[in-house]
């Protein structure tokens, strides 16, 4: 009666099952490790002291930015240059743009630091002239992924949809850091631009999909042994009735 397992339609079946239960078994786990991960940082950043509390330390100490040293107070002295807005970011709800203004450190890189926020319409203030120094909460290059990033492009000459080395080496003659601090006490009246946290930290909504990723790759598995089932009972329960004389014999079968 189960002789139609030898069949190559049921090999096919069969090596699919074989590999499809130990894969979906695998992201399972897989995503129950990025949740348990995510977990563990929570706990262990709840227990760390807030990294804007921290003393000041100078950028090189800091660099790169990881989730220790995300959010820490940098110092960093040189002379502004350029200067670009980043539109429709949100600060307190309302809308507007960020006023980033590259440092030229003593190394010769440059620091983009975001020196304040302003809504739209409000002219933009010129950056302090000599030498300064500076300290802000230390960040990480935004990526695509980013709230608030503009990765489309097209934007007007002197604005930038995204903050990182790589939407700047194109318009500056010069090395810009992998990272970006935002000032604690804006200039010229602008709003102060609050630090994010880093990224892939703590219970949030990502975390929660990553637990919920691992139910959906196990409902999968168990999905794929119950068709499994339901396939050999309907095909052995097909072949009993040919045995019995109650159905034809399917032509080609074999």
């Amino acid at each position: 009666m189960y002789r139609f397992l030898l069949t190559p339609r049921w090999w096919g079946i069969n090596v699919f099952v074989v590999l499809a239960i130990p894969f979906c078994v695998f992201m399972g786990a897989w995503q129950l490790g990025r949740f348990e991960d995510r977990v563990q940082s929570h706990n262990a950043a709840e227990k760390e002291p807030d990294a804007s509390e921290l003393k000041a330390a100078p950028l090189h100490e800091l660099l790169p930015v990881d989730q220790k040293t995300s959010g820490r107070t940098a110092s960093a002295t040189g002379r502004y240059g350029e200067q670009f807005l980043v539109p429709d970011r949100q600060v307190d709800g309302k809308s507007g743009s960020y006023v980033l203004t590259l440092l030229r450190t003593d190394g010769g890189k440059a620091l983009p630091v975001v020196r304040g926020w302003l809504p739209k319409g409000r002219p933009v203030p010129a950056p302090p002239t000599g030498e300064v120094a500076v300290d802000g909460a230390l960040q990480a290059s935004e990526t695509p992924g980013t709230d608030g990033v503009n990765a489309s492009g097209g934007l007007p000459r002197g604005q930038l949809g995204m903050i990182s080395a790589a939407s700047l080496v194109n318009l500056v003659p010069y090395e810009v850091y992998d990272a970006w601090i935002t000032l604690a006490k804006a200039d010229s009246g602008m709003t102060a631009v609050p630090a994010a946290k880093p990224q892939n930290t703590g219970l949030d909504l990502k975390a929660f999909q990553n637990l919920g990723y691992t139910g959906e790759w196990f409902v999968f598995a168990g999905f794929v042994v119950f068709m499994w089932f339901r396939l050999l009972r309907r095909e052995a329960e097909a072949a009993e009735d040919v045995e019995l004389g109650l159905a034809p014999e399917p032509s080609g079968t074999g």
